[in-house]
């Protein structure tokens, strides 16, 4: 059973920096690209950042320079570190992989970035 758990969010002012987990079980992690995505009220789920199994890593455009997505394949972890933080950037966060063309999704876990 694929297993995703996302820790991390909060409260944070602008500027500031926040850095997200996600802990994944029941996959051979190190095989896996991994996903963050985020998603506000109304809006449909966006990707944020994307690592492959070669630590290939791609950004949207939108976080290009602030946020960074890296992996640990001895502990299963894809980490977010996300600095200057902006009100904007305000979403539920979640991890994901997809495994045989299912998708897997973590709880998500909030982030608010607010004065």
């Amino acid at each position: 059973q694929v297993r995703l758990v996302e820790s991390g969010g909060g409260l944070v002012q602008p500027g500031g920096s926040l850095r997200l987990s996600c802990t994944a079980s029941g996959i051979n992690f190190k095989l896996y690209t991994m996903d963050w995505n985020r998603q506000v009220p109304g809006k449909e789920r966006e990707l944020v950042a994307r690592i492959d199994s070669r630590g290939t890593k791609t950004y949207e455009d939108s976080v290009k320079g602030r946020f960074t997505i890296s992996r640990d394949n001895v502990w299963n972890k894809v980490f977010l570190q996300m600095n200057s933080l902006k009100p904007e950037d305000t979403a539920v966060y979640y991890c994901n992989t997809t495994r045989a063309g299912t998708v897997f999704w973590g709880q998500g876990t909030q982030v608010t970035v607010s004065s």
